[in-house]
């Protein structure tokens, strides 16, 4: 072993010793702090249990006047911030005022000066609750609620709601009605009151309807705004459908503003509202709406809830600013069902209020179909006392047979357009190339003419039905007339009907099957393949024709029973017995026309005088063909 070698070892034996001695002189000063530190933690846990016994050897009395000394802090407090008036407002007791007619049961409470609670009482209008109907619907939910004026403090300048104070009550029996006043005495001077009318005339448009005045004496200091008394009024609606799906989607704040109803669609979004005569918490069949007889400002805003995760749908917010003066507007609250009988008839100061606007009926020309031709015929066939099957029943039929007409010219659109198939094959062999595309079209558009055919006139009547069809499509969900009615299996037809519970959900189908969706679907897909087989004539050959096939045959049929299966049992019902007639329809046209006579007719034609359309159309395929035309030689001076 060299010396270089046993220097090295040395030095390495130094270096361990010596890191060994530094680690356990700071493993000694470790034990040394932690030694300390429990000490200390020790000692500290000494004082707090001396402490605790000094706390339990108090008296009574000391404890008592300790809890005193904090009341009157709190105390001194709230009369800083409210003054006398709103502190013993706001530590009084509340008490219920319960008010009913024939229709609604109200519940009244000092504590905020509020509608606590609004029951309907017609039998009809119960709510899904385990499955069943047992409950009646009630629109407002005591807990939740909040209605009351923006207040201010004049001391510290902090703002407050009246909801939060107990009101005075007096009740008293008035013409035709039952009143009830609720008054907070802000101060000495100064007071807010809210007057309630319940009518009992037995009136219909005035079942569902209370009156509402606001009453003030020298408030303009006490509020958050000068100018205005800012309605705060926050509800929440309540599940009283099966679909909750459906429910969902038509729960949602309507207004009216500058003579038309408007919806608000996104949640979380605040929206101001100019010039609005009445906001609505709408949901599927039953409406809270406040009504003024003046356009008022406002902001609105709704929250969405989960399902399974809340009792409730949505939660709704509005502020709605009223003038401080209201000599010259009347208000009134709406608390109902949305129907169209009872709805269109609400006034409020003699002026129709347009509260009917709420009902989803569809737009221009699809509600004007609905309101004065589905409605009043559902409603008279109703009026004879007729089951809700068999008034389905009768206005398919009726429906049927004021398209009829369209649909027989339809089908002979479709059966002149077979006829004249050998002649079109004949042109579609004579211009086979892309390049003699308009000639080929200019010779069919001449056919046509000799013939008296429109291409179009099979598309047409089909289109002219649309609005009817559509217009059956919003009245059935909107007509609270079917909720809890029952047909066959059916236990309510405005919702579905469920033969089988699945013990899971299929995607895009959901976890039931409904019968009615399962027998439209079925009936579409007789009628989508008997409309197939009418029409494969004139399409053999044509490009697409198989994928065609394919739509209009399987995935059509299989695409509204997903969509019907949730959907309401009587529209389903209805859109059934609308594809078997419709079947039976084409399959009496079918036995009693000759297509040989038909054909044999229109050869013998003298050409026709040209209709606008064909006009127009030969002059684009003459233009089109000029500009083909002139490209082609634009190219071959090119090259």
């Amino acid at each position: 072993m060299d010396k270089k070698t046993i220097i090295g070892l040395l030095l390495m034996v130094a270096i361990f010793v010596g890191f060994s001695f530094y680690e356990s002189h700071k493993a000694e000063e470790y034990n040394e702090w932690k030694k300390g530190q429990l000490e200390m933690q020790k000692a500290l846990e000494q004082e707090q249990e001396a402490h605790r016994k000094a706390e339990q050897a108090l008296t009574a009395e000391e404890l008592a006047a300790r809890d005193s000394m904090e009341r009157v802090r709190i105390e001194n407090a709230e009369l800083y911030k409210y003054g006398s008036e709103l502190k013993a407002a706001r530590n009084a007791e509340a008490e219920v005022i319960t008010l009913s007619n024939d229709f609604i049961k109200v519940d009244f409470t000092t504590k905020g000066g509020k509608i606590a609670n609004v029951t309907l009482l017609d039998e009809r209008y119960t709510r899904y609750a385990d499955g069943e109907r047992t409950e009646q619907v009630e629109l407002k939910q005591p807990a939740a609620e909040i209605f009351g004026v923006e207040l201010k403090s004049v001391n510290d300048g902090t703002t407050f709601l009246s909801d939060e104070f107990t009101f005075n009550v007096a009740q008293k029996q008035v013409e035709n009605g039952h009143e009830v006043r609720m008054t907070l005495p802000v101060a000495s001077d100064a007071s807010l009151s809210f007057v309630y009318t319940i009518h009992t005339t037995g009136q219909e448009s005035l079942d569902y309807v209370i009156d509402f005045d606001v009453e003030q004496q020298n408030l303009a200091k006490y509020l958050a705004s000068n100018e205005t008394l800012e309605l705060n009024w926050r509800s929440r609606s309540n599940m009283n459908e099966r679909s909750y799906v459906n429910e969902n989607i038509a729960t949602k704040i309507v207004y009216f503003e500058e003579g038309d109803s408007e919806e608000m669609d996104t949640p979380n979004e605040k929206e101001t509202l100019e010039n609005v005569s009445w906001i609505a918490f709408k949901q599927q069949y039953f409406t809270s709406a406040f009504i003024s007889s003046s356009e008022l400002m406002a902001t609105a805003e709704f929250k969405n809830s989960t399902k399974g995760g809340s009792d409730f749908m949505k939660e709704y917010n509005a502020t709605i600013e009223l003038p401080l003066s209201a000599e010259n507007s009347d208000y009134a609250f709406y608390y109902g069902p949305n129907d169209l009988a009872v709805m269109e008839d609400v006034e409020i100061a003699n002026q129709k209020s347009h509260i009917d606007e709420i009902i989803p009926l569809g737009g221009w020309l699809i509600g004007w179909v609905n309101r004065y031709g589905t409605v009043p015929i559902f409603q008279w066939l109703s009026s004879k006392g007729l089951g809700f099957g068999l008034i389905i029943l009768i206005l398919t039929i009726l429906v049927k047979l004021v398209i009829l007409p369209l649909t027989y010219k339809s089908y002979m659109s479709t059966a002149k357009m077979r006829a004249i198939r050998p002649e079109m094959e004949a042109i579609n062999k004579k211009y086979p190339n892309q390049d003699d595309a308009m000639k080929k079209q200019q010779a069919l558009m001449e056919l046509y003419q000799k013939a008296g055919v429109s291409p179009m006139g099979g598309c047409l009547p089909m289109l002219i039905q649309m609005p009817i069809l559509w217009a059956m499509f919003r009245f059935f969900p909107a007509s609270i007339e079917l909720r809890g009615e029952g047909f066959l299996w059916a236990n309510d037809l405005s919702s579905y009907d469920s033969v089988l519970d699945l013990p899971f959900s299929i995607p895009f189908y959901g976890d039931h099957v409904s019968l009615f969706a399962l027998l439209m679907a079925v009936a579409l897909f007789g009628f989508s393949f008997m409309s197939y087989k009418q029409q494969a004539a004139t399409t053999a050959g044509q490009p697409g024709a198989g994928m065609m096939k394919f739509m209009m045959v399987y995935f059509m049929p299989v695409m509204m029973l997903c969509f019907m299966n949730s959907y309401a049992s009587g529209l389903c019902y209805y859109y059934f017995l609308s594809q078997m007639f419709t079947m039976l329809i084409m399959w009496v046209i079918r036995r009693t026309v000759d297509d040989e006579k038909v054909r044999a007719k229109l050869l013998s034609h003298k050409p026709r005088k040209k209709s606008r359309f064909q006009e127009r159309y030969e002059e684009a395929l003459r233009q089109q063909q000029e500009q083909g035309t002139i490209n082609r030689e634009q190219r071959r001076m090119r090259r």
